[in-house]
């Protein structure tokens, strides 16, 4: 990282609040957790800390309006733990049917949260992360 990177990176962390600098720490763990290991392409490791803790959704909150594909967005950005290809098949149903059989924008996104919520459930179960 160049010098102007981190200096851009700082003085963007001391723009955010409280909790969205929480919310940048923990991204930024759970990003250095999927590095390659030490020796691959040149990467150094960085030490882990010695208590883990699972990455938490960021809180995203729902605008007031919001299209369905903002929400899958949101979502994404929300839960970054979790592998995309897992929820295509269930959101791109939802996806078309609000194309396709117009089914209100409000339903499927109240149920694409719904899919995501489970998702990261399942994703804790599977990686000890209760």
């Amino acid at each position: 990282m160049t010098t102007t990177e981190e200096a851009r990176l700082l003085e963007l962390f001391a723009a955010l609040a409280p909790a969205e600098r929480d919310s940048l720490l923990a991204f930024a763990e759970f990003l250095q957790t999927r590095r390659p290991s030490a020796g691959s392409l040149g990467t150094v490791a960085i030490p882990a800390k010695k208590k883990v803790e699972r990455p938490k959704p960021l809180d995203i909150p729902r605008p007031e309006k919001e299209a369905v594909v903002a929400a899958l967005k949101r979502l994404s950005a929300t839960y970054p733990m979790l592998d995309k290809s897992k929820l295509l098949t269930d959101t791109s149903g939802l996806v078309t049917q609000h194309i396709m059989q117009r089914r209100p924008h409000v339903e499927v996104i109240d149920e694409l949260e719904v899919i995501f919520t489970r998702h990261y459930q399942l994703w804790c179960d599977e990686t000890g992360q209760d």
